[in-house]
């Protein structure tokens, strides 16, 4: 790396950690609400500008019970990742009338999908993806779309989760691979050094501020993609991290806030801008 390239990122990434504590110490809460009324996609949703896109997803009853993963750190992840995306680069979000990010939720089978950049399923450890699923899945992902899979933990819920994905990329044709930190994803703005644990904010104060919330089995936090045949990622996989509590979270707990908030947004940035620029 040149060292005007680590001169720029020394700069951007000091800027994003002032930012963040000035941000802390004013009190800020934007997105700060309880999970409310879905907003599914309209016509009228994309004007051209950013969307933080959801996927509601069926789940697998034998790990979650009755109770489906899709919806964990929403709506404020959603909110608060936008709204950071707007503020730390010349992105133009999609906006409501009232100044809220337009933030979406939809289901695999939805044609919407096809008009996001980039997708987002939270906790896919919990996933069932249904061959309808799969098909529209596989066709947004090879005609260009790109899908963010964040927030499980352990090999239980790996392998629930490559077992569901495999359904839309076969292991044959579409390897799974960890993204070396010489990776452009690492620097696409911010230059992140390493893959940062991020456990929730509950696990997190009533372990003592342990990060592993399955000890031994979830101990190393990765950073994994499917590639296409050009090398490039069409999904990528956090792992052993919950980046989306760094951004649900930020305006609950200023310790909570410090500690996560600057390597969550750094490295989510870099996989926005990335999505929307390969």
């Amino acid at each position: 790396m040149s060292r005007g390239r680590l001169v720029k990122g020394a700069m951007a990434a000091l800027a994003l950690a002032v930012f963040v504590a000035t941000a802390s110490a004013q009190g800020f809460r934007r997105g700060n609400r309880f999970f409310g009324q879905l907003r599914a996609p309209t016509p009228e949703s994309f004007d051209g500008s950013f969307n933080f896109c959801r996927i509601e997803f069926p789940h697998d009853p034998s790990f979650y019970g009755y109770s489906s993963p899709w919806w964990v750190d929403y709506p404020r992840a959603d909110i608060n990742l936008s709204i950071r995306l707007s503020e730390l680069t010349k992105t133009r979000i999609s906006r409501q009338p009232d100044g809220e990010p337009n933030h979406l939720v939809m289901d695999l089978n939805d044609p919407s999908m096809f008009n996001c950049p980039f997708i987002m399923m939270t906790e896919p450890g919990g996933a069932y993806i249904g061959q309808t699923e799969a098909v529209h899945l596989r066709e947004y992902l090879l005609k260009g779309g790109f899908l963010w899979a964040d927030d499980f933990w352990g090999s239980y819920a790996w392998q629930v989760w490559e077992n569901e994905i495999r359904k839309v990329l076969p292991a044959a044709q579409y390897p799974i691979v960890e993204l070396p930190l010489d990776h452009p994803i690492f620097r696409e703005q911010f230059v992140v050094h390493k893959v940062p644990q991020i456990p929730s904010i509950q696990y997190w104060m009533g372990s003592g501020g342990d990060t592993s919330e399955q000890g031994a089995d979830s101990a190393t936090p990765t950073l994994r993609a499917i590639v296409d045949k050009h090398g490039r990622p069409m999904v990528v996989i956090t792992h052993n991290t919950d980046l989306g509590d760094s951004f649900e979270r930020e305006g609950d707990d200023p310790r909570y806030f410090y500690e996560f908030a600057v390597n969550g947004y750094a490295l989510g940035i870099n996989i926005l801008l990335y999505s929307m620029s390969h």
